[in-house]
């Protein structure tokens, strides 16, 4: 079995694709739950706690009443993440409203999925250590057990080369943010080589779970691997079947990674 390569690092200021012309700000797709900012923060917060988030990585969630609007945090380490920080953007990454704070240049990976993926609703994109080197090697990651079922389908590997040439390496703009929608088609997971990957689900929750074992998986694998023997990983049918227990379970890890990322926060403000 080998990798298919298909056809990210995140800047401090929302800087306008190269020649474009100055537009009036999108409106706002409406009011939605303030307790979906502090979501956005906490799901920033798990994230970093678990390592796959350092201090580069975003995540977002499609807007709830507007599916052409999403939500994400300013540019801002995510483990630093609070509820204001919260920003909302739409699908062309424009930030609505009078927004002027810094916004993460790859922005372009979240609106480019959710056109492309009604079925989408949270994002994940990180630097996650673990899961860089499946990117770079013909060795392609494998569903080491029941928790990472998501991964037994396959997880395709966006080559940022194979149409764009020599790059920095970061989905700055909508055509590369288009092409990396592209390789992840209807997958849960898509790495990045030689920079990370992207995670997605129905909600902020599958998404971020995905994220957190995606990362844990990698290294499972490499520890099975180090012992030299054929990996009895989970088939595809396999992977779907236990893949559709765990989308009704993640509440039980969020409630626990959010326990824990509030406890963090509280602390900070005493």
């Amino acid at each position: 079995m080998r990798i298919t390569f298909c056809s990210c690092h995140q800047a401090q200021l929302a800087i306008p694709e190269s020649g474009a012309q100055s537009a009036p700000s999108p409106a706002s797709g409406g009011a939605y739950p303030a307790q979906l900012r502090e979501d956005i923060a906490i799901g920033s917060r798990i994230c970093a706690a678990e390592n796959v988030f350092d201090a580069y990585g975003h995540l977002s969630v499609r807007h709830p009443s507007a599916p052409d609007r999403f939500l994400m945090t300013k540019s801002i380490a995510p483990a630093l993440a609070r509820a204001e920080d919260v920003v909302e953007l739409d699908l062309d990454g424009r930030a609505c409203g009078d927004e002027n704070r810094p916004l993460f240049l790859e922005r372009f990976i979240h609106g480019e999925i959710y056109k492309m993926r009604p079925d989408v609703n949270a994002i994940v994109h990180s630097h996650s250590p673990s899961v860089i080197p499946f990117s770079v090697v013909d060795n392609p990651m494998r569903a080491m057990f029941h928790t990472a079922a998501f991964i037994a389908a396959g997880v395709p590997v966006f080559d940022i080369a194979a149409e764009f040439g020599d790059t920095d390496m970061l989905v700055s703009n909508h055509a590369k943010g288009e092409a990396l929608a592209k390789c992840l088609g209807d997958a849960p997971v898509c790495l990045m080589r030689a920079h990370g990957s992207v995670a997605v689900g129905p909600s902020l929750q599958h998404a971020v779970f995905r994220a957190v074992y995606t990362e844990v998986n990698a290294k499972l694998q490499l520890q099975a691997t180090m012992m030299g023997m054929p990996l009895a990983a989970l088939n595809p049918n396999e992977g779907k079947l236990a893949d559709a227990v765990n989308l009704a379970g993640v509440g039980r890890p969020w409630d626990v990674w959010k326990k824990n990322a509030l406890k963090a926060m509280r602390a900070e403000e005493e």
